[in-house]
């Protein structure tokens, strides 16, 4: 089933219909009754980045559309939730390793599911404890060579990140 939010009807506070209007530059959809404009923004998702040397840790899609493909461990930054925090405990959920952030690697768009537009931001992140395994969303977590990497990764962005960091010694 497609979700697409530009195919909303109704406004998500008063349930009243929505109406395209022009507001500002762009056509928004604004509710009839209450005023409320929604706004059609991107989630923010968050992933950390771990090396050992020239090995990356990546985990395997557990379920749902990406399940069976590689992808560096990430997650969504809930509501009300700081960016950093969010990094540090989608990693722990996925991979059990508690990690504290270094820099921000990238951050880049995501169009490769038009039903859930993302916002990707990827940390340096360093190991600091716990024991790996692989969690939540992913049913295996192991350590490639950024040289040799697997051909199904989950995500176009990771791809990007990884070609960047293949070219990157380590610091």
């Amino acid at each position: 089933m497609s979700c697409n939010p530009t195919a909303f009807r109704f406004c998500p506070c008063c349930g009243q219909p929505l109406e395209k209007r022009l507001r500002g530059y762009r056509e928004r959809l604004v509710c009839q009754a209450c005023g409320r404009t929604v706004y059609l923004n991107p989630a923010v998702g968050v992933a950390v980045i771990v090396r050992q040397g020239e090995q990356i840790l990546l985990g395997r899609r557990a379920r749902g559309q990406y399940a069976g493909t590689w992808c560096i461990p990430c997650g969504y930054v809930e509501w009300g939730e700081e960016v950093h925090q969010a990094a540090v405990r989608e990693f722990k959920e996925e991979t059990g390793l508690a990690v504290v952030l270094g820099e921000i690697v990238a951050v880049h768009s995501n169009f490769h599911d038009p039903d859930r537009l993302t916002v990707g931001i990827w940390f340096a992140g360093t190991v600091v404890g716990g024991r790996l395994h692989a969690g939540d969303d992913l049913d295996q977590v192991t350590f490639f060579n950024l040289q040799n990497l697997p051909e199904n990764l989950a995500f176009p962005t990771d791809r990007l990140v990884l070609a960047e960091l293949a070219h990157k010694p380590v610091a």
